[in-house]
């Protein structure tokens, strides 16, 4: 028999269809009262799969006791109980690595897009606006000083791109990295104050929870320019709001938001702001790459009882 597998929010079309071909695959997002579903028919799946964006709390991991292995699209873990699933035995694998650059090259086309006004310029095109006026001026990226907040998989291909453009870069962490030539600053409120360019690249969750306060906003400046990559709970989004409608804050590149999909009305119509619809790994090539890993890590655990990357 196949391992009964719950599906836990969609994936690819081609991974569904793979994954229906090796797994007795059950549609859990199909349900109109997941909870009764899992009371009657919880205990029946070892094995479970879910996205970045909808994870796997307490609750759902309590309701599947024969769970052994959860195998997620994405490479964000705070949505995942890993200490629920670390105490149960449960592996939990993920996709790391394979969307590093394509992260890394939507922080710089966030950065660069926002420093030069490029979507701006598109929309004054687009308006009529040329023939009566000239655009204004913008912001220079290369040789500017680059603060990176979290310096892990995605942080490390970040300033390493800036390199082409004769940044100086220093980061932020609890500690200072191994194996990294950059300036480590143990300060955040005095990194974004040295920065002129301020792009957020490290974990979700509780531990970050609003680590980019009104006060890290305020000391980046009316001259400073926050990209975020990462998650939208990393950075208070009610003070940034604030800081960028008052022009206490340069600009922002975000793809990423508090309340997604939902985006604060206040950012819209701000010319200073880049928004995209947290599409930073959104490439045929990387949804490719992430899809063979998320099949391999279940693959893996049924026949050597380990995932290929493992979160826990």
């Amino acid at each position: 028999m196949k391992p009964r597998l719950l599906q836990h929010g969609r994936l690819p079309d081609a991974l569904e269809a793979r994954l229906a071909a090796q797994y007795d695959v059950h549609p859990f997002w199909q349900e109109r009262d997941p909870a009764a579903f899992l009371a009657a028919h919880g205990h029946e799946f070892v094995a479970l799969t879910t996205r970045a964006a909808h994870g796997a709390d307490a609750g759902l991991i309590g309701a599947l006791p024969a769970l052994r292995v959860i195998s997620s699209f994405g490479v964000g873990l705070d949505k995942i109980d890993l200490e629920a699933a670390r105490a149960r035995g449960i592996a939990v694998g993920f996709t790391p690595d394979v969307l590093n650059d394509c992260v890394a090259d939507a922080a710089f086309a966030l950065l660069m897009d926002v420093a030069r006004g490029i979507s701006a310029a598109d929309r004054f095109v687009r308006r009529g606006d040329w023939p009566r006026a000239a655009f204004p001026l913008s912001t220079r990226v290369s040789g500017k000083r680059l603060g990176i907040v979290g310096m892990g998989r995605i942080g490390k291909v970040i300033a390493r791109r800036s390199q082409g453009f004769d940044m100086e870069v220093r980061y932020h962490t609890r500690g200072p990295a191994d194996g990294v030539p950059y300036a480590h600053e143990p300060s955040l409120e005095a990194l974004a104050r040295w920065s002129d360019f301020l792009v957020i690249a490290t974990a979700g969750g509780p531990q970050t929870r609003g680590l980019v306060s009104a006060s890290v906003i305020e000391a980046l400046g009316p001259q400073g320019f926050l990209i975020n990559i990462a998650r939208g709970s990393v950075v208070d989004e009610e003070a940034l709001v604030r800081a960028l409608a008052a022009g206490r804050l340069g600009g922002a590149g975000l793809d990423v938001f508090a309340h997604e999909p939902e985006v604060p009305d206040a950012l819209l119509g701000l010319d200073n702001v880049v928004l995209l619809p947290h599409i930073a790994s959104n490439t045929r090539e990387t949804r490719q790459a992430m899809a063979d890993l998320v099949e391999r890590n279940l693959a893996h655990f049924f026949q050597h009882g380990k995932v290929r990357e493992a979160a826990i």
